[in-house]
């Protein structure tokens, strides 16, 4: 029988807020409960939880909870790197994003079904007989009935994806998030989410970033906030743009190089640095994306460590990036893409196999491929960019900065189309600025906070402003210092253009509910 699905009621009753307040409330009412002292982690929570229960998954990417979830992550970080109550701002956004979905016609009524988890072997029939042999080494009928029972479930789940069965592959992976680490499950949705990265790029990054939002709000939500991500796999595969790639080509070089039979170290040294570099930069500099693929799989056969080759991918698609004129303000997949698989190689559980595919196509999705056809910002990464500027001290240059952000003309994407959006060349300025304040060594620090407020006024994207720039800052983190550079530009010109379009409604009603 029908039932929705229901929360413990001090959750249930947060949830129903972010439901239930009219979208012309949810922005004051969210404030004066952050205000009173409702921890941020609560409301990412139900945010999360209302917008997975009450929205429609979409055939495409836009609407419903794709993007809400992809956004925990940046919100939760962007939120503890602002001061005081700035920090509300990114969640602001994002109470309101979900509200606004729960209230859209367009991606409801909907509410989602409770379900019971369900093994792939109901009937408890061995697939196997347990020796004598492993019963005097003591392992259990039990031990043994238990891993049968998993295994027979992985089986009818991944079965389930295939034959496009999207209710049977929910039951079964609840049912396995019990039983498997959180990388083993996340491993689990893994090579059909990269095998279809060429078709729709949110087909990697969606279950990727609802394993970082679960991490963020709790492991307990794993069976609610997954199922959607689940759904989005078990789905007939639409390619977004004909791009001429065949995944299967990817897969010829793993076995062409004999990456699975490699002992590929895990961590970089400073020795790879140089490595690193070339690579990287080689990777940012083609005016074909899709030859990245095979210098990837060549490096990692070289013997460039996993971490190395996941910094070079960085460096890489941070090069690509300030390369371009592209303008589209949701042109943010370059850096969420490698920031999702930089993650994948630090987690524990996701299989090798799985890792090496993830790296090599980095450069593969469709609206990362979108930005091919504007490659005519090279001198971006020339040396000599910023010799005709005057020097300036750390706080004039970065109010510079800032300055020339704000000061970017207008354009309506809504009547161009954010896809046909080409950045005006006083983004050029902008990253030129930027990029003499890395060359002059000035603080990082105050520059990434300077840059999360303004990611913060963008009410637009779906939240592509904020995802971008938390994983540019997460990438500069974790990127050697001869080439943080690449992304603090990045940032500069991530900001100018969400800046082109201007429609800051919510975070201009925040900003004056904060000053109250």
């Amino acid at each position: 029988m029908f039932q929705p699905i229901q929360f413990r009621p001090e959750v249930e009753a947060l949830v129903r807020f972010v439901e239930e307040t009219p979208p012309e409330e949810i922005v004051e009412a969210t404030y004066a409960k952050l205000r009173d002292g409702l921890p941020v982690r609560d409301i990412l929570a139900a945010n999360a939880l209302a917008v997975v229960r009450s929205t429609e998954l979409p055939s495409q990417h836009h609407g419903g909870p794709l993007h809400p979830i992809c956004g925990v992550h940046a919100v939760h970080e962007v939120s503890r790197r602002l001061p005081g109550e700035s920090g509300y701002l990114p969640v602001l956004q994002h109470t309101a994003l979900c509200n606004n979905h729960v209230h859209s016609p367009t991606m409801g009524p909907y509410l989602m079904p409770a379900i019971e988890p369900m093994p792939g072997n109901p009937g408890g029939v061995r697939s196997y007989h347990i020796s004598d042999a492993e019963l005097a080494e003591g392992v259990s009928r039990e031990a043994l009935d238990a891993e049968d029972e998993v295994q027979a479930t992985l089986g009818a789940f991944h079965k389930s994806l295939r034959a496009l069965e999207p209710a049977s592959a929910e039951h079964y992976f609840v049912w396995l998030l019990d039983r498997l680490s959180p990388g083993e499950a996340l491993d689990q949705l893994l090579p059909l989410a990269i095998a279809r990265n060429g078709h729709d790029d949110h087909n990697f990054i969606y279950p990727v970033y609802t394993a970082r939002a679960v991490g963020h709000i709790g492991h307990e939500w794993a069976p609610v906030l997954f199922r959607p991500a689940v759904r989005y796999q078990a789905r007939r595969a639409s390619r977004l743009i004909r791009n001429g790639y065949d995944f299967a080509d990817v897969e010829k070089l793993i076995e062409e190089y004999g990456l699975l039979d490699r002992d590929i170290p895990e961590r970089s040294n400073a020795g790879e640095t140089e490595t690193i570099g070339e690579l990287g930069m080689s990777m940012g500099r083609r005016l074909n994306y899709l030859d990245n693929i095979e210098p990837m799989a060549k490096a990692l056969a070289d013997g460039l460590s996993f971490e190395g080759a996941g910094e070079a991918l960085s460096v890489g698609a941070a090069a690509a990036y300030v390369s371009t004129s592209y303008g589209n303000p949701m042109d943010s997949h370059l850096h969420t893409g490698t920031n999702n698989r930089r993650f994948l190689l630090r987690c524990p559980g996701v299989g090798k196999r799985n890792r090496i595919l993830a790296l090599l196509t980095g450069f593969t999705g469709p609206e990362v491929l979108l930005a091919e056809r504007m490659l005519n910002w090279h001198d971006h990464l020339d040396d000599g960019l910023t010799a005709s500027l005057p020097h300036l001290g750390e706080g004039a240059l970065l109010d510079a900065i800032v300055e020339s952000v704000e000061g970017q003309p207008w354009l309506d994407w809504r009547k161009i189309g954010v896809a046909m959006t080409t950045a005006p060349d006083s983004v050029k300025h902008t990253v030129a600025l930027a990029r003499q304040y890395a060359e002059l060594g000035y603080d990082a620090g105050k520059y990434f906070e300077r840059f999360a407020e303004i990611a913060c006024r963008d009410d637009f994207t779906e939240m592509h402003s904020l995802k971008h720039f938390q994983a540019i800052a997460d990438e500069y983190e974790t990127t050697r210092e001869p080439f943080r550079w690449l992304h603090m530009v990045a940032a500069a010109k991530s900001a100018a253009i969400i800046h082109l379009g201007r429609e800051h409604g919510i975070y201009q009603q925040a900003k004056e509910l904060l000053a109250a």
